[in-house]
């Protein structure tokens, strides 16, 4: 390069470098530089004479100047395009700086004397590069997230769900604490100004999950100091990074500092908290925890974590708004069913009830028993459509309508159709099934009548199940009326079964194949109304997809007061017929 006199370019040449935004340089086949332009001087942040006769490395420590592909291009010729990054001398706010550099090689007579270089700076277009994949992934990551967390209407399963997906991308250790219910006694803020949180879900990287359980437990309070993360969290809003934890840093957020030389032994030295913030309220926290070798958090991190904690937050208060909801409808639905009305001494009655799962809110099942004057006892039971409190509420109308009226109407069918025609002149009436029966034990004969509901059973002395044919009409509250009398002659031995939907109802299964398969059931011989319902519902899934309300019921008669006959039922046209 000795005989290339740079610092004699032709005044048009040097015009044109001297006048380009682009940053050149040349370099001499020992990658030193023996000449620059002033854009490429400013982009260094040093004068253009300081760069002449010493390398990038020498000059620029803090830019990785990617030497071996610009030998590569002295060793074979072929020109590349290179990226390189770092900072330079010029100042600059940028945490990192990236530039877009073509690169020829020179040559003299056929011999190799230096490199041509053509830079631009590209950090900003890098920088949009970089935070589009960003957005890709964050939103790839909460397509995830969708199908994994809030699956259930449970708060407990949630919080794990979200600790879990946590631990699998963004974090070697994950927990989730909510804050009380504003009722509860631990709500209110420490003597100290601290707050009080419940762990509800903690989750954690194969190798860790046991020593982390150990450090703490699912299910406990925790109280933190006013000055830790968790408060600070809870009070700005916004996520807490803690990178590089010291004993001191340990000591303020640890809620038990018996437990730092723990989280040591397992090299934690990073925590991001994240707030679990629902319709603009508070509801808890998230914290994330890096142990080594993994890297401290950072912004995307922060972000990251954001936008799964937004989206967990509402189905965590969904599921939280629903236990308080589900627990005051079972609460109220059990009272109004706890007791129904008193039977004659000559049958025996005996009613069960089970919510179903977490995964639906409490229905409108019910049942009654009504003791007339003339010796006969109404059985009933109903479904309200619906779920909830109001269908609840609801159920309970439905329950005092009936005791009124079967103390007016003489038999079953007319008993529905007053009920209907009551319930349809209140216009905001749920509509109901019932079954209802007019039973006469001493004879042994039982009237029915169904509005819309499934069809009644009989448990033979043997544990054998049979349906009786009854026709079904339209629900109460449908102001359609139309309902079919039918009769049952059952033997003192035998007891009648009724039942909601929730026992042998399935989502995927046809309504009759689910009947043939209760009726395929064997239960215990000779058991009472008690034990036999005992054992029906020992046969249901548990949880069940739908409440479960059973009524059974058997005649206190001696078998000798009744002429012992197969079970006979007489439809609409007055025919009997055995029943099979």
């Amino acid at each position: 390069m000795a005989d290339t006199p740079w610092n004699d370019l032709p005044q048009p040449l040097r015009r044109v470098l001297d006048g380009t935004p682009a940053g050149v340089g040349v370099l001499d086949t020992e990658l030193r530089f023996r000449y620059v332009n002033p854009a490429l001087a400013a982009m260094n942040g040093v004068p253009a004479e300081q760069h002449l006769g010493r390398t990038i490395a020498e000059l620029l420590p803090g830019v990785d100047p990617r030497e071996d592909l610009l030998r590569a291009v002295l060793a074979d010729g072929r020109p590349r395009e290179i990226t390189s990054s770092g900072h330079t001398l010029a100042g600059s706010p940028l945490h990192q700086r990236y530039w877009h550099g073509a690169y020829h090689r020179l040559e003299t007579a056929g011999r190799p004397v230096g490199l041509v270089g053509v830079l631009l700076e590209v950090t900003a277009a890098h920088r949009q590069q970089h935070e589009l994949e960003q957005a890709r992934a964050r939103l790839a990551l909460l397509d995830t997230a969708a199908t994994r967390i809030g699956t259930t209407l449970d708060v407990d399963t949630t919080c794990g769900e979200l600790a879990a997906f946590l631990v699998d991308h963004l974090a070697d250790a994950a927990t989730v604490e909510l804050l009380p219910h504003p009722d509860s006694r631990h709500a209110r803020l420490l003597p100290d100004g601290g707050r009080r949180l419940q762990r509800t879900a903690i989750a954690a990287k194969p190798d860790l999950l046991e020593q982390i359980r150990q450090v703490g437990e699912r299910g406990e309070y925790v109280d933190y100091r006013p000055d830790s993360a968790v408060p600070r969290c809870l009070a700005e809003g916004r996520p807490v990074i803690e990178n590089l934890l010291t004993e001191s840093d340990l000591r303020r957020t640890a809620p038990n500092p018996e437990r730092i030389a723990d989280f040591r032994a397992l090299l934690i030295h990073s925590a991001m908290v994240v707030p679990l913030t629902a319709r603009g309220h508070r509801i808890g926290t998230v914290t994330l925890l890096r142990a080594a070798p993994s890297p401290g958090f950072d912004e995307d991190d922060a972000v990251a974590s954001q936008d799964l904690a937004v989206r967990a937050a509402i189905n965590l208060d969904n599921a939280r708004r629903y236990s308080r909801e589900h627990a005051v409808a079972v609460d109220l639905q059990r009272a109004m069913l706890a007791e129904p009305g008193s039977p004659h001494p000559d049958i025996a009655v005996a009613f069960r009830y089970r919510p179903a799962g977490t995964s639906a809110l409490t229905g409108g099942d019910w049942y009654e028993t009504v003791a007339l004057p003339d010796g006969r006892t109404v059985l009933a039971i109903g479904d309200v459509m619906g779920h909830g409190i109001e269908a609840a509420a609801h159920m309970s109308h439905y329950q005092a309508m009936l005791r009124a009226m079967a103390l007016l109407e003489p038999s079953a069918d007319r008993l529905l159709a007053r009920m209907d025609g009551l319930a349809g002149d209140v216009h905001d009436y749920r509509p109901s099934t019932c079954l209802a029966v007019y039973a006469e034990p001493a004879r042994g004969r039982y009237c029915f009548a169904s509005a819309g509901h499934l069809p009644p059973a009989v448990v033979r002395p043997n544990g054998e199940v049979a349906l009786l044919p009854v026709e079904p009409g339209p629900p109460l509250g449908t102001g359609r009326n139309g309902y079919v009398p039918s009769t049952a002659v059952l033997p003192p031995d035998h007891t009648l079964l009724l039942f909601t939907d929730g026992l042998v109802e399935r989502r995927d299964e046809d309504i009759d194949r689910s009947l043939e398969r209760f009726t395929a059931r064997r239960l215990p011989a000779g058991a009472g109304p008690d034990r036999l319902l005992d054992a029906v519902l020992a046969g249901a899934p548990d949880p069940a997809e739908d409440d479960i309300a059973l009524l059974a019921a058997a005649a206190r008669v001696r078998p000798g007061q009744l002429r012992a006959r197969e079970v006979m039922t007489v439809l609409t046209g007055g025919r009997w017929q055995p029943l099979r």
